[in-house]
């Protein structure tokens, strides 16, 4: 199955089931870490043609999302003499994914870069729409650049080693594109065996297909794509005052739906049963939906380092009836608090 994404300027197409061989001219340098490179490097590499091939292995985690780790990839693609016609592959899950496509933009300036996603969570978000960047102590991925890939490969083969947990956690980004934008689908979703692996490539391809619809009207956030980032605006800051080892993204994300569902509750924008049925679905998946805040303002402050903010505001994606969105920067902070407090 093949997906465009069409662009003004630089389109590729997402590839689902379909990586047989990769051809390239010059040189070629897999980025990956111990963890995936141990299960499917070697089948990878016998994948390529090109002149020469390297790789290059970075530690597994959210925690190493940051600049030391972008600069121990370009040392390595400084010493392996890479040039402006090479290729950087990432083999991996999101973070592999992001810090790929970061060192492939400012490396000489800019070199090609193809994408693998291995787990769920990359190939129905993190691998489409050329987002990349890395975490620093203010908050998570401030760091980066827009970046297209010249093509994706998402593989369910490489799904099947992947623990229940970062399975769940890509469910919930394939919740959060059925919440935005498709009623049926989050029906489909809502119902489906997940263990059935056409189900899988069906979401897959939908989460695919409904992004690459965003990124071609907004391909940097200007607009409409910033509605992709549901549940992220109190995920972030879940994530960043646990330091990035408590949750896994999706499974923030997850809670941080919870937490704006009830906020689009508040506002009137959704029902209880709306808010039920997304709940109930996040906790069928596996998925967390809680998270005990100690303190509301400080919660509430931090909203201040996301990157959709500006202004002196903080900008809200919200359910609007499931399958449509409200974007808000103008909720009154005792409501939010309020909402803040039921998590406390």
């Amino acid at each position: 199955m093949k997906i465009d994404i069409n662009l003004k300027d630089n389109g590729y197409s997402v590839f689902i089931d379909e990586l047989k061989s990769l051809e390239f001219k010059g040189k070629v340098a897999v980025v990956t870490n111990s963890k995936v490179g141990g299960l499917y490097l070697k089948e990878v590499l016998n994948l390529i043609k090109a002149d020469e091939i390297f790789t290059v292995s970075i530690p597994d985690g959210e925690q190493y999302k940051n600049l030391a780790t972008i600069e121990k990839i370009l040392e390595e693609l400084f010493v392996s003499r890479l040039e402006r016609n090479s290729t950087l592959i990432a083999l991996g899950g999101g973070v592999i994914s992001d810090m790929t496509g970061f060192a492939a933009s400012i490396y000489e300036r800019g070199i090609n870069f193809i994408n693998i996603p291995t787990t769920l969570l990359a190939q129905v978000d993190a691998s489409v729409g050329g987002k990349t960047g890395v975490n620093n102590k203010f908050g998570k991925n401030l760091i980066g650049t827009f970046y297209q890939p010249k093509a994706v490969y998402c593989e369910t083969k490489f799904l099947r080693s992947l623990p229940a947990r970062e399975f769940s956690a890509g469910l919930a980004e394939a919740l959060k594109m059925a919440v935005m934008f498709d009623k049926e689908f989050f029906d489909f979703m809502q119902k489906c065996d997940i263990n059935d692996n056409e189900n899988i490539k069906t979401i897959i391809a939908k989460c695919v297909s409904l992004k690459a619809g965003v990124v071609s009207k907004d391909e940097k956030e200007a607009g409409v794509r910033a509605v992709l980032n549901y549940g992220h605006t109190f995920a972030h800051v879940i994530e960043m005052q646990t330091k990035y080892t408590k949750f896994l993204h999706g499974e923030a994300v997850a809670v941080g739906m919870n937490m704006a569902n009830h906020l689009a509750l508040k506002l009137g924008l959704i029902d209880k049963f709306e808010l039920e049925s997304i709940k109930n679905t996040l906790v069928k998946f596996g998925l967390p939906i809680n998270y005990k805040i100690e303190d509301e303002e400080a919660f509430y402050d931090a909203f201040f380092l996301d990157k959709k903010s500006g202004n002196n505001k903080i900008k809200f994606i919200l359910p609007n009836r499931i399958g449509n969105f409200a974007l808000k920067n103008d909720i009154d902070k005792d409501i939010v608090l309020d909402v803040l407090r039921m998590f406390k």
